[in-house]
Order: structure tokens, then C-alpha cells, then sequence
């Protein structure tokens, strides 16, 4: 795991980061990890693999429409990409 190193904090925002920590429960540097990984990751994102196994578990196909599933999908291995 990557660290990261921030200097000149000002005094309020590490205060304010102290209390925030507190009432989460955290250490400050949890606390500052929490706030940094929720302004990359929105939490509106929909994940694809997820979206997937919801309809799936939605819809409830029976065996048999899972096997006319699997008789379509491509067997062949895959090609190695030409750039020429």
C-alpha cells in the first residue's frame, strides 16, 4: 500500500479532521483515508459484475435456459491482437 505524505495542514482542517475522526470512531489517519477514497470513488458507480448477478438473480432462469446460454458462447481460444 502507497503513503502519502501532506504537509501544511492547516491547523482547522486537522482539527476539524480530529472531531470528524472521533464521532466515526476512527483513528485520524483512518479517518483521512475514508474521505480521500470517497472523493475518487462515486458512490453512484455501477459496477458491471454486480449489475449482472441482479438481473440474474431478478429474472431466475431455469436450467435449461441457463444451458441454451452456454451452447452459444464462443469456445474458440482468443486471438492475440495484430497491429500491423
Amino acid at each position: 500500500m502507497r503513503s502519502v505524505t501532506v504537509r501544511n495542514v492547516p491547523e482547522e482542517v486537522h482539527r476539524a479532521i480530529r472531531v470528524r475522526a472521533a464521532q466515526n470512531g476512527r483513528s485520524v489517519e483512518a479517518e483521512i483515508r475514508d474521505i480521500l477514497e470517497s472523493a475518487v470513488k462515486p458512490q453512484g458507480r455501477v459496477k458491471l459484475g454486480t449489475l449482472l448477478a441482479e438481473i440474474g438473480r431478478k429474472v431466475q432462469l431455469t436450467d435449461e435456459e441457463l444451458a441454451d446460454f452456454e451452447g452459444l458462447r464462443d469456445a474458440s481460444p482468443a486471438r492475440a491482437a495484430s497491429f500491423e
